[in-house]
């Protein structure tokens, strides 16, 4: 059974749920009781049918976690993304339309094994960064109510850092993907643009919105991140680009800092010291420290909600606000309402401005690798945002409205806490298609700063191997037979840039197969539920960008899922379908595809 102390980040469960110590049904009936337990905490707008959890749970068990990256792994999607059959409100009840279908991002972590727990409140219509502005009531900060739980993503930060879901996905075009994590001791990745696709996601300022993912750790971030990402053709905003390489560790990174008088905490003291002590365990890492000219970073976060970019906010639902003003959330309908003081005219003034500002801000990434800012300067509680409401989230902003407008990608990750405990948060960032390589980074950070994940009591597992964390812009595929080094198809590797990085073995959890019906014999490798042996396979990195073509090439019942090595850690590599070993010989006993080319002389 799922018990209260348990930890729902993705090593762990993903352990237990693998191994059988723990079954999918238990874990939605203890998450069920855990939401119940925190009564009405304002975090949801919908759950998924307390049967359709069941059934779903139940199906994955017949199934077995054989080729499910995130099998049994359970989820929140924020209430303005699609899911099949749940309402969609983006916190606006006259709104709400019920989809046919999901959004491809989250069809593709249910096609992988996930369970979509429920929708989360947000603010409304995706405008804000405080988790106030929604009429289905405000989202408390899981360390004090008394403050605000960050937005527009709010639900969906609670929800992970309450320990309801193992990660969640949000939005952010503004912030909203960050400040929320920041202010609740969890990891907020803003990938880069178009790397996940939008489509069937109520849109914000539709030309700058991207999909976020929160998790406890980076590790569990970048993890979803590999499963959900892909080109969307029927997206006309989604990218392909190839990885944008980042030191592998702070050792001689070079670090951007806005200069001191440009750095602003709005009078919070703590948050001031907080981040010069982040700033000062990077350099003790390795990085060097470069300070930057941040104003064409602040120029340009203006640009967001002071230019006509809040006339794409009103393009975004214009029939619905037309025809229902009074349905909409009054700080939002005089945010929203704003767009008609703009022109033409202000719009490609507004462009040609940030076209000058990129410029600008081009020198900068030739002199450091990843820029280093606070997630937000200070915390507000819910009663000053609500006196105040949009000048106070305009602070909020200041280290987060750039970044979209700018083009880059950003991870929002733990950095300590305040002297009355609430926490506090720092955004890595660099251009478009490093993602990889911030989730490498904010996972070394993240590490030396705070153990606790979210507010719950579980402790951050230990960061892996030094390889590991090597990987920027590749994954790690396990090979366990003619891809091996010096056998016939290892060619289809070494030909896509791959290299070996680690021999070892799987966990002693598989059976190999000679399959019969390829000539010579295939391996295949099965997860067994008894009986099983550790294989010999070979782990190789492989550029993200050829990851696709090598796949495309393998025949089945052979595909690629998820292996568990010898020393724990999860990897992507060769499986096979369970029906095609019936009748082939069963080699386990020999440890590896080498040890039975052997055999055959």
């Amino acid at each position: 059974m799922l018990q209260p102390q348990d930890s729902l980040d993705l090593r762990s469960l993903g352990e237990r749920l693998r191994a059988g110590r723990l079954r999918p049904r238990e874990l939605v009936a203890g998450l069920l009781g855990r939401i119940a337990a925190r009564g009405d905490d304002k975090v949801w707008i919908h759950f998924a049918p307390r049967e359709a959890l069941e059934a779903q749970a139940e199906a994955l068990e017949r199934r077995g976690p054989e080729g499910l990256a995130l099998y049994g792994i359970p989820f929140a999607v924020k209430d303005n993304i699609d899911v099949a059959g749940m309402p969609t409100t983006a916190a606006c009840p006259a709104f709400a339309y019920t989809p046919p279908e999901s959004a491809p991002v989250v069809q593709a972590l249910v096609d992988a094994g996930a369970i979509v727990v429920g929708k989360t409140n947000l603010d409304q219509f995706a405008t804000g960064l405080v988790g106030t502005r929604s009429p289905y009531g405000a989202c408390a900060n899981t360390f004090d109510p008394r403050y605000v739980s960050g937005g527009s993503s709010s639900g969906s930060a609670v929800a992970v850092a309450a320990g309801l879901v193992s990660f969640a996905l949000g939005t952010d075009t503004a912030g909203s993907g960050r400040v929320p994590a920041a202010f609740n001791n969890i990891v907020g990745l803003k990938p880069t643009r178009g790397l996940l696709s939008t489509r069937g996601v109520v849109p914000a300022c539709r030309s700058l919105d991207c999909v976020s993912i929160f998790g406890l750790t980076t590790e569990d971030s970048r993890a979803v991140l590999t499963v959900a990402r892909g080109f969307d053709a029927r997206d006309p905003f989604s990218r392909r680009g190839r990885a944008r390489p980042l030191p592998a560790s702070f050792t001689d990174c070079r670090i951007g800092v806005p200069r001191r008088n440009q750095l602003e905490f709005f009078g919070n003291r703590d948050a001031e010291r907080l981040f010069g002590a982040a700033v000062a365990e990077l350099e003790r890492l390795g990085a060097r420290r470069v300070e930057i000219d941040f104003a064409p970073f602040l120029e340009t976060a203006r640009l967001l909600y002071g230019g006509p970019w809040v006339a794409e906010r009103y393009l975004a639902i214009r029939e619905f606000f037309d025809r229902h003003p009074g349905a909409v959330f009054p700080v939002t309908r005089e945010i929203i309402g704003g767009a008609a003081k703009f022109a033409a005219a202000d719009a490609f003034a507004a462009q040609y401005r940030l076209q000058e500002l990129r410029r600008a801000v081009e020198p900068v990434w030739e002199a450091i690798d990843v820029l280093v800012t606070p997630t937000a300067g200070t915390i507000y509680t819910i009663e000053e945002v609500n006196a105040d409401p949009i000048r106070l989230n305009t602070n909020l902003g200041t280290y987060t409205n750039f970044m979209n407008l700018l083009d880059l990608a950003a991870i929002a990750v733990p950095a300590g806490f305040q002297g009355n405990g609430l926490p506090f948060g720092v955004t890595l960032a660099a251009p478009a298609f490093s993602d990889e390589g911030l989730c490498t980074l904010g996972g070394a950070i993240h590490q030396r700063l705070v153990q606790r994940m979210g507010a719950t009591a579980a402790r951050l597992p230990e960061a892996g191997g030094a390889e590991a964390g090597a990987m920027t812009g590749f994954v790690k595929l396990a090979v366990c037979g003619a891809h091996m080094s010096g056998l016939p198809l290892n060619h289809q590797l070494v030909e896509r840039g791959g290299r070996l990085v680690d021999t070892c073995r799987t966990a002693p959890r598989y059976r190999l197969y000679a399959l019969s019906g390829f000539s010579p014999p295939r391996p295949g490798m099965v997860r067994a539920d008894s009986g099983g042996h550790a294989i010999e396979v070979e782990v190789w990195a492989v550029p993200t960008e050829n990851v696709g073509s090598f796949v495309d090439g393998i025949p089945p019942p052979l595909g690629i899922g998820t292996v568990e090595l010898e020393r724990g850690e999860l990897v992507r590599g060769f499986v096979c379908e369970a029906y095609a070993v019936a009748g082939a010989e069963d080699v386990s006993r020999l440890g590896g595809w080498r040890a039975y080319v052997k055999t055959r002389g």
